[in-house]
């Protein structure tokens, strides 16, 4: 799951009560179905920050909260207010993470896209990346070897 820093950090997400925090504005149709259908209680997640100087995972959270909708979508005052959403048929989901812990270094997206290990990762092999993308268990696993590794 990504998230420019400047909006939403992963030092954000550790400073939260209980270090949990809903995952709202997701605004894309595929991104929201991953994170609907697929996301699970216990599921580890990378937290990766985007627009930034460095663009890279940074931390590791997990869902403790499966889909709800966003009720960002509902208020008016909201940044992420979708005026065609329908708290009775919801077009928006979100679920709730809580922070793990910090990479002991970024994993930068640069670092990534030399690794042929990972080379069928939607992160590195899309131009337009969402804001939710799936991580097979080799990818991950190969991700975290590669923090022992700067």
């Amino acid at each position: 799951m990504k998230s420019e820093p400047e909006e939403f950090s992963i030092d954000d997400l550790q400073a939260m009560p209980e270090q949990t925090e809903h995952w709202d504005g997701v605004r894309n149709y595929q991104a929201r179905n991953m994170m609907r259908d697929q996301m699970k209680i216990g599921d580890l997640v990378f937290f990766y920050h985007s627009n930034c100087q460095t663009p890279g995972i940074v931390g590791i959270m997990k869902v403790v909260r499966e889909s709800y909708p966003d009720f960002t979508a509902f208020d008016v005052n909201d940044k992420h207010y979708d005026a065609k959403s329908d708290p009775d048929q919801p077009r928006w989901f979100m679920v709730d993470i809580q922070f793990v812990r910090k990479l002991d270094r970024t994993i930068s997206l640069t670092e990534l896209k030399t690794c042929p290990e990972l080379e069928t990762m939607p992160l590195v092999c899309r131009g337009n990346r969402l804001s939710i993308m799936p991580v097979t268990q080799q990818q991950w696993d190969f991700i975290l070897s590669l923090e022992d590794k700067g």
